[in-house]
This record gives C-alpha cells, sequence and structure tokens, in this order.
C-alpha cells in the first residue's frame, strides 16, 4: 500500500494555463443546470487532479463563499496550481464560452418562449438537474465514512438540513451558520482529542 505522500506525489495536476482554461471550459459547457456532478466526474474520477476528499472540502469552502460554487472552486484550484494567473486563467475559462451560449440562448428564448414545447422541454431539463445532484450526492457518501464526526453524525446533519431547508423552507443563511457552525464546532471538537 501506498504512503499518502506518494500517492500524492503521483496525483496528474494540470500542466498549463491552457490546460486548465480547456478543463474549466468543458466543465462548464457540460454543467448547464447544475455542475456539481460534473465538477466532481471530471476532476475527480477522469483527471483525477483532487481526491473525493479533498473535492468535498474545497466544494465546502466554495459553497460557503459569496458567489457561485463553481467559479469559487475553478478560483481556488486554478490559484493553487498557478497562482494569480492561474485563478484568472480558471475563472475565463469556466465564464467565456457560456457567457456567450446563454447570450444567444435568450435571444433564442425570446423569440421562442410562447411554444409549448420549449416550456416542456425546460421543465424535463429541471428534473434531470436534480437527478445528478442526487445521483453524485450519493456517490460522495462514502467519503463521510472518513470524515472526523464518522458517518452517522454526518448523515444526520445532512438531514436535519434537508428537512430545515427542503420541508420547512428556513433562511438557507441562517441553516448554514447553524448547522454548518455545529458541524465545524464538533469536528474541531473531535480532532482536538
Amino acid at each position: 500500500m501506498q504512503s499518502e505522500p506518494d500517492a500524492l506525489a503521483e496525483r496528474p495536476v494540470p500542466r498549463s494555463l491552457s490546460e486548465l482554461f480547456f478543463s474549466f471550459t468543458w466543465l462548464a459547457l457540460q454543467g448547464f443546470g447544475g455542475v456539481l456532478t460534473v465538477v466532481q466526474r471530471e476532476m475527480v474520477e477522469k483527471k483525477r487532479w483532487m481526491s473525493n476528499e479533498e473535492f468535498i472540502e474545497e466544494w465546502a469552502v466554495a459553497q460557503v463563499l459569496p458567489g457561485p460554487n463553481v467559479i469559487n472552486l475553478a478560483l481556488m484550484f486554478g490559484g493553487r496550481h498557478f497562482g494569480l494567473r492561474g485563478a484568472l486563467v480558471s475563472l475565463a475559462g469556466i465564464i467565456a464560452v457560456p457567457l456567450l451560449l446563454v447570450l444567444v440562448l435568450a435571444m433564442m428564448y425570446a423569440h421562442f418562449s410562447s411554444y409549448p414545447g420549449v416550456a416542456g422541454a425546460l421543465r424535463g431539463m429541471g428534473a434531470v438537474a436534480g437527478g445528478l445532484i442526487a445521483a453524485t450526492g450519493f456517490k460522495l457518501l462514502k467519503s463521510l465514512h472518513k470524515h472526523p464526526l464518522g458517518f452517522r453524525h454526518c448523515l444526520a446533519l445532512g438531514l436535519v438540513c434537508f428537512v430545515a431547508v427542503g420541508l420547512m423552507r428556513l433562511p438557507l443563511v441562517a441553516v448554514l451558520l447553524v448547522l454548518g457552525g455545529t458541524g465545524v464546532a464538533l469536528s474541531y471538537r473531535k480532532l482536538g482529542r
């Protein structure tokens, strides 16, 4: 079995700014309507630039920061590998081509929005995006066994969050502050032992 530093040393990394740009452009183009599943699959499973555990930690930080999660992740990842230039190149990759596509789609939608088939297609895409997010969540569950709180406590926090936001419609910021703070405090306490 390999030691942790050996496994990290053998992990692939982006070799150039252009590879970083095109990788994040590809991520953005695949993730229309939600990119969590696409980012996890590309960065962890295909490119192996991150482990599942690293991805979960980075995604958690990206969610807490203001702004879109995937843009925060791109900035952090690019900055880690190439400094400020990497952060800016990752940002450009994640927003340049998708921005152009959204502008074209907005013009098309303005022209064709009165057709019932267009409205039905958009509702169907929403259901697919929800399914992809759920599938990624199930895929990442195994990483919770390595969390300091253990699988049961993490699952309990997740279920409380679902009930609070999804069913009780409590404000996301309040739930994040309370449950996130609780999770951080419990993890810190557990790691302190």
